[in-house]
């Protein structure tokens, strides 16, 4: 991907240029731009650009606001990488669709992932994306200071992109180091998240860690028996390929859960 336009949107210049230089190292090709750290000044430099960056960086605390009142400004249509040095910053903006993020202090093996991410999604992807967040809402929801958890998925059908609501999900399932949904009525389709980072962003009353393979809703539970060495067998719809054993160390937590 050479020539390929970026920007970095960052209202700490030290910090703007350690990441631009570590851009650099990891593609030296690319025309990176730096963009001063306020929403007016970043709105009105992305407007007058006649060749959009296809990759932005944004810091989310701006000096005059947050990046998500720049997003709601100028509706990019290209990848965004949220860069913060607070995790639950990074915890909402993935609840909302955000692509990526990167956490403060900057690592380059972490850049290194964003940008491979990048470079094999399809720029489709990024539009859709964009044009499903409500940036006004995140922004509010940031100043008001509440949790809020994930509630759509964008998969592949085929050739074509689709938002899947969490509504339709039974469960969660890792299997070769992929996740799956396994939805009620459609099958499964493939997640980029792990169940660990699913952990994080789902809601906590809606699904539950039973396995390391599996996380389920429950919804999706039919039944459930006391088995050997106090654990708890789990009965799904749609059925699992394998038997869903609870371990004795979750158990109580387990039947806590469903009785909430």
């Amino acid at each position: 991907m050479k020539q390929m336009k970026i920007a970095i949107i960052e209202d700490e210049m030290p910090a703007a240029r350690l990441l631009k230089n570590m851009i650099k190292k990891v593609r030296p090709d690319w025309e990176i731009s730096y963009v001063g750290g306020s929403v007016e000044e970043a709105s009105a430099w992305y407007t007058a650009q006649e060749e959009k960056p296809a990759l932005l960086f944004l810091d989310i605390e701006l000096s005059d606001g947050n990046s998500f009142e720049f997003l709601e400004k100028v509706k990019p249509d290209c990848m965004i990488v949220f860069v913060t040095a607070y995790d639950e910053y990074a915890v909402r903006a993935f609840s909302v669709n955000s692509i990526d993020y990167i956490l403060k202090p900057l690592e380059i093996d972490r850049l290194k992932e964003c940008i491979e991410k990048f470079e094999r999604s399809p720029s489709k992807l990024f539009n859709h994306i964009n044009k499903e967040s409500d940036w006004k809402g995140i922004s509010e929801f940031i100043v008001n200071k509440e949790k809020k958890y994930r509630t759509r998925f964008l998969i592949n059908r085929g050739l074509q992109l689709e938002t899947m609501h969490i509504e339709d999900i039974a469960y969660f399932f890792s299997e070769n180091k992929i996740c799956y949904a396994q939805t009620y009525n459609d099958g499964n389709f493939i997640v980029d998240f792990s169940l660990d980072k699913l952990g994080e962003e789902l809601d906590p009353d809606k699904f539950f860690r039973a396995t390391r393979q599996i996380l389920v809703c429950p919804k999706a539970i039919t039944k459930i028996e006391n088995y050997f060495q106090g654990k708890v067998a789990v009965f799904l719809k749609p059925p699992y390929k394998e038997q869903v054993l609870v371990s004795k160390e979750k158990a109580e937590a387990f039947k806590k859960w469903l009785n909430y």
